[in-house]
C-alpha cells in the first residue's frame, strides 16, 4: 500500500509539474508591435500591470515612471493596456504611447492591448492568473492596475491589487 501512494504522488506531482510553465516562453508583442522577448529580463524582477487611461488609477502611471526610474537596474516594468474595466482603455495604440509618453512621461514597456480575464484571455494573464499554469498562485484580475511580481528567475512572487501603490512597501521590499 505504501508503494501505491508513493506512486501515486509521483505520478501527481509529475502531471502538476508539467502543467507548469515558464513565464518566459510567453508570447506578446509592445505597444508598436514588435515582438517582446522575455527572456531578456531574466536576472530582474517584473512587474506587470494592467493598465487604463481613463480610470481612476491611472495617476499611479507617474508611480510606475518613478519606479522605473529608480530600479530599472533590477526591475522591468511591464504596462498591458486592456478595456475589460468600465471600458477605460478605448484608445488606439498611437492615442495610448501619445497619452503614456505626454501626460506621464512613460519610458518602460507598454505592450499591445489585450484580455486580461475572460474566453479571450491573453497567455500571458493565463499565466498569471492560474496555478496550475505558474506552479505558485491563482488570482483573478479585479480592475485596472492591478499588479503581479515576478521574480528574477522567472517565478510568480505575489499579486497586488489597484489600490496598492507602486511605490507601496509591499512591492518595494522585492526590490531592496
Amino acid at each position: 500500500m505504501k508503494y501505491i501512494l508513493t506512486l501515486i504522488t509521483l505520478i501527481t506531482m509529475s502531471s502538476i509539474s508539467a502543467q507548469t510553465s515558464s513565464i518566459y516562453d510567453i508570447k506578446i508583442n509592445s505597444l508598436v508591435g514588435e515582438k517582446i522577448d522575455l527572456k531578456k529580463y531574466k536576472g530582474k524582477h517584473i512587474l506587470i500591470v494592467n493598465v487604463a487611461s481613463k480610470c481612476g488609477f491611472t495617476s499611479q502611471y507617474k508611480e510606475l515612471q518613478e519606479l522605473h526610474e529608480k530600479y530599472k537596474e533590477k526591475l522591468v516594468i511591464i504596462g498591458v493596456p486592456c478595456n475589460q474595466f468600465g471600458k477605460q482603455e478605448p484608445g488606439s495604440a498611437a492615442e495610448i504611447q501619445s497619452f503614456c509618453k505626454k501626460n506621464y512621461g512613460v519610458e518602460f514597456l507598454i505592450t499591445e492591448k489585450v484580455e486580461v480575464k475572460g474566453d479571450n484571455q491573453h497567455p500571458l494573464y493565463s499565466w498569471l492568473t492560474s496555478k496550475d499554469i505558474n506552479g505558485i498562485s491563482s488570482s483573478s484580475v479585479k480592475w485596472n492596475f492591478q499588479k503581479y511580481m515576478i521574480d528574477t528567475e522567472g517565478n510568480y512572487l505575489d499579486v497586488f491589487y489597484s489600490a496598492t501603490k507602486p511605490n507601496s512597501n509591499k512591492i518595494i521590499k522585492f526590490l531592496e
